[in-house]
């Protein structure tokens, strides 16, 4: 994405109805007016009121259905252009819950509907050159016990593994994203205090919510850190392909999150599944 720095780009956002995402999108406004920014929430009424408050478009839809991430892939095509993805919703849940499309739900909400969302969008990001962002975590080196034949982790499941292997499929698909010509990234924005572990009742939650949580880093330099990736320039910014710590340093991975041959496994095998095949 190596535009003019003033050149009006349009830059959509998923998970913008609070916490990272809704930083990223303040800290966009006030950085870069000139931008078109598209947000993506569950929740109709935070997302338009985050949208309103940035003077952004908006569109709902919840990842814990295919159907919907469909539907705004439609929507989304309507746009003339996309020059920045941020395939940022996310989050830890309780389970193993099997969605009506057949997945884990954390698998589904943190990658397999993203994986969609970009598949659907693929030929616009093209046009662009346009950079897309995985809001991946620490996650994957310190929850995960990753296993290719098992990537919905509906066997051995804990809440904390299966946010951990999710957050090492985002790496994944970054990874495979990068393989097929496509610039992409992957940040971990730093241990939040936000409230995107408020769907589990898991140790992690206990740990975001409890009185540590004053400590943590506050959701705008998490944003920070999503808008500097959005409008940042490949080979100067970062380096399409990998996963970057809090610090905007190269981050520690899983040996796993670091094979293509894997991120390769995974993803050809959702294309097909899914109807949306790279090769």
């Amino acid at each position: 994405m190596s535009h003019a720095p003033h050149e009006p780009q349009t830059i959509v956002i998923t998970g913008a109805s609070d916490g990272i995402g809704a930083a990223a999108a303040r800290t966009l406004r006030a950085k870069r007016p000139q931008d078109t920014l598209v947000l993506v929430g569950r929740n109709p009424d935070k997302t338009r009121a985050v949208a309103e408050s940035v003077g952004a478009s908006y569109h709902v839809a919840d990842f814990e259905s295919l159907g919907q991430v469909r539907r705004l892939a439609d929507e989304l095509g309507e746009l003339e252009e996309i020059h920045a993805l941020g395939n940022n919703a996310g989050g830890i849940f309780d389970g193993p819950f099997t969605t009506a499309d057949g997945f884990e739900r954390t698998w589904q909400v943190n990658v397999v509907a993203p994986f969609l969302l970009t598949s659907l969008l693929r030929d616009k990001l093209r046009k662009t050159d346009a950079t897309i962002v995985q809001t991946a975590s620490v996650a994957n080196l310190l929850m995960s016990a990753f296993d290719p034949g098992d990537p919905n982790t509906f066997q051995k499941f804990t809440a904390e593994r299966a946010y951990g292997n999710a957050k090492l499929g985002d790496i994944l698909l970054t990874s495979y994203l990068h393989n097929h010509d496509m610039t992409s990234v992957a940040f971990h924005p730093g241990v939040l205090a936000t409230n995107f572990a408020r769907t589990s009742h898991s140790r992690t939650r206990k740990f975001y919510s409890g009185a540590l949580s004053k400590s943590f880093g506050r959701a705008e330099e998490g944003g920070d850190n999503l808008a500097y990736f959005l409008t940042g320039t490949p080979g100067i910014h970062f380096e399409s392909g990998e996963y970057y710590n809090s610090k905007r340093k190269l981050g520690l991975r899983r040996p796993m999150a670091k094979k293509p041959a894997v991120a390769r496994r995974i993803f050809d095998d959702l294309g097909e599944q899914l109807g949306v095949s790279w090769d």
